[in-house]
């Protein structure tokens, strides 16, 4: 027997025999239904009722009422979105202010403080029990390895006063940062964080890019910290 649900599938030049497959292809084109899918099968409803059973209006009214809901909860959803997106970004008059100043980004290449010595981080995808800093010169001699010990998963900082292994002043630099952190025999992805002074501000491509000095062009949200 033929429903008002078969009406609606027909007027859509969709057959019951083939509702399986038809859904199936439409699922995976598109997972979600909205506005204009609602609308248009509220519609096909209207259109293919039985004049002698025409659709209740109470249940009319809740069927517009929740059109109203969804398009406004859709609204809303796509305003908080931008919202988010505009609160999250860093814009060019934000960047524009830290010329000048120091980031902390990740790096390899570390310039030392006017006192001596630099600070840095690890950042670790995962815990790990064993963290070392080796801190080279520009030969890729190795000057200083400073062990961390376990860690949890984040950042890490160290400090490191500027001396060799064997208790010299290592130079004005820049020096070379590496990382390597394992959690018992398996490795632990880690970056290095340095700081850096930024030289200049540029666009490119829309977006504010940072002049660090040995790192090179990089994405203002890049930045994990301004000093």
């Amino acid at each position: 027997m033929t429903t008002s649900f078969d009406s609606t599938l027909s007027s859509l030049n969709i057959n019951r025999s083939n509702a399986t497959t038809t859904e199936t292809v439409t699922r995976t084109q598109n997972q979600t239904m909205d506005q204009s899918d609602f609308l248009e099968l509220m519609t096909a409803q209207l259109r293919n009722q039985d004049p002698f059973e025409p659709v209740d209006n109470t249940q009319m009214v809740a069927q517009m009422a929740q059109f109203s809901s969804l398009a406004g909860i859709t609204e809303m959803s796509s305003t908080l979105s931008s919202i988010a997106e505009r609160l999250g970004a860093t814009t060019m008059d934000d960047a524009i202010g830290w010329a000048g100043r120091t980031v902390l980004t990740e790096g390899s290449v570390a310039w030392p403080r006017s006192t001596g010595g630099l600070e840095g981080a690890v950042e670790l995808d995962g815990a790990a029990t064993d963290v070392t800093v080796t801190i080279s010169d520009a030969n890729g001699g190795v000057l200083k390895q400073i062990e961390l010990g376990q860690q949890r998963a984040g950042t890490a900082t160290f400090d490191w006063d500027g001396t060799t292994e064997a208790g010299v002043d290592a130079g004005d630099g820049p020096f070379a940062i590496s990382v390597s952190a394992r959690s018992g025999a398996a490795p632990v992805t880690a970056r290095s964080l340095v700081w850096a002074p930024v030289t200049s501000v540029s666009v490119v491509g829309g977006q504010p890019m940072l002049s660090l000095p040995g790192i090179g062009q990089v994405n203002a949200s890049a930045v994990r910290s301004v000093g």
